[in-house]
């Protein structure tokens, strides 16, 4: 095969990593397409058979470097065909036959096409490759950082506040190739709490929710300081004993934007641990409270309850409600994840929680809907009658769906989907307050960008 000479060529592609912080690898693709632009300016500039070269029309052609012999060829991957109709991209069978008997019509061979060493094409090539190749390693930078991001979605990152532009804050992260990206903090990511912290250059720690491909200015990161997964990662690094899978954290519920402003931010976290001798909830705690402020104060005075997870839904229900004491757990339809919760009188309020915040956040946590009852005036025979109704109309909405589409005619498909149509419930009345819950997301995005994960949690006591 011919080679095309390029002296100092491995000297050139070292020289560019080191400068540049880019793989080897990476200036060498960047220096192959250069060259091939090159190629593709020769052959458009010299065409004595006036061929058109339309936009992929060089798509099969490649630049293949050779470090050690510091120079390039040209390769094309031909089509092998009976009768050739464009030599740029097509074979004939007979030719390759000569050289490989085996050969047969529709298959693919790569073809040496280098030009001569007397052509004007190695002067071309080095001009346009000089102009071409800043742009390429530009793009390989860009592809590397994007793939770096990508490779970290779902970790914390400390970035720098560079500008505010219409409630969006702008942050300044590094990269592991040495050069700084912008990170985009929407103002539906920011904690109500902390404008101020957001004053040029003042540094934040972000969670990194989603890397999209960006355009010239490199990959596009959407950061969030309301994200579940901060808290997470933040206890992550606070407590060895979660980074060593000594204790893990099972769920997490957080309500970092609450609907009203009179209502301040709130976190359960549930964790367990398989260990005897170790007290998960102290080890989040730490001494003195040592660990879970450090977490607190990382998000501005946000209220954190650690509590203790439990493969008991009663024990679980009732320690998502902490601080509130809770005299008894009833689960009503454990089908449908229904429980009744009865308190004192004088816990009530602190169950249900500052605009039924404590309750909702316990429903997210725990994935069953709650009902808090005072236990002086719960009936049980009353709530165990409407909780059978209850469960008697969705078996009786059951069949009526089912003879109306027999599981036997329905494809799969078919199936899912009724599977997921909701059956109408009667609704009980009663004297308590009723609370709305929410549905719980297993620490996954849903399209509003809110995140929420089953949680539980160890409340502070209600203001």
């Amino acid at each position: 095969m011919s080679i095309l000479d390029l002296k100092g060529l491995k000297e050139m592609v070292e020289g560019i990593s080191k400068e540049r912080n880019l793989p080897v690898s990476a200036v060498q693709i960047a220096l192959s397409e250069a060259l091939l632009k090159g190629y593709e300016r020769f052959r458009k500039t010299y065409r004595p058979d006036g061929t058109n070269f339309e936009e992929q029309y060089f798509d099969n052609f490649d630049v293949e470097l050779d470090l050690e012999n510091e120079g390039f060829r040209v390769l094309a991957t031909k089509t092998i065909v009976e009768e050739v109709t464009s030599a740029d991209h097509e074979i004939g069978l007979a030719e390759v036959r000569e050289v490989a008997e085996e050969a047969q019509a529709g298959g693919t061979v790569v073809v040496d096409v280098t030009p001569e060493k007397s052509s004007d094409f190695g002067r071309m090539a080095a001009i346009q490759t000089k102009q071409v190749l800043a742009q390429k390693l530009r793009e390989q930078q860009r592809r590397l950082i994007q793939e770096e991001f990508q490779d970290i979605e779902g970790t914390v990152l400390l970035g720098r506040v560079l500008r505010i532009e219409s409630n969006c804050v702008v942050l300044e992260v590094n990269s592991g190739y040495g050069q700084p990206v912008e990170a985009e903090l929407p103002k539906r990511e920011q904690l109500p709490n902390e404008a101020s912290n957001y004053r040029i250059g003042n540094t934040l720690k972000v969670y990194l929710k989603k890397v999209h491909e960006g355009s010239r200015r490199g990959p596009q990161l959407l950061v969030s300081r309301t994200d579940a997964g901060l808290v997470v990662s933040l206890f992550d690094k606070e407590v060895p004993e979660i980074e060593d899978e000594v204790v893990r954290i099972v769920a997490v519920a957080r309500e970092a934007n609450p609907p009203s402003r009179t209502v301040g931010a709130r976190t359960k976290i549930a964790v367990d641990t398989l260990e005897r001798d170790v007290d998960p909830v102290g080890a989040c705690i730490g001494a003195r409270g040592s660990r879970i402020q450090a977490v607190v104060n990382e998000l501005r005075g946000e209220k954190i309850d650690v509590i203790r997870w439990s493969p008991d839904p009663s024990t679980y229900i009732a320690n998502s409600l902490s601080p509130a004491k809770i005299k008894e757990v009833r689960l009503m339809n454990a089908e449908e994840r229904q429980a009744h919760v009865l308190v004192p009188e004088d816990q009530l309020s602190l169950a249900i929680g500052k605009e039924g915040q404590n309750v909702r956040l316990a429903a997210r946590l725990t994935g069953w809907k709650i009902d808090i009852k005072e236990s002086s005036r719960y009936d049980r025979a009353l709530e165990d009658q409407k909780s059978f109704d209850e469960a008697e109309a969705i078996r009786i909405r059951r069949e009526e769906i089912e003879a109306m589409y027999p599981v036997d005619s329905l494809d799969e498909d078919e199936e899912d989907y009724l599977d997921d149509q909701p059956v109408e419930m009667a609704e009980a009345k009663t004297d308590e307050p009723q609370i709305d819950q929410a549905e719980t997301d297993e620490l996954e995005e849903d399209p509003d960008l809110e995140e929420e994960m089953p949680e539980l949690a160890e409340s502070e006591p209600e203001n």
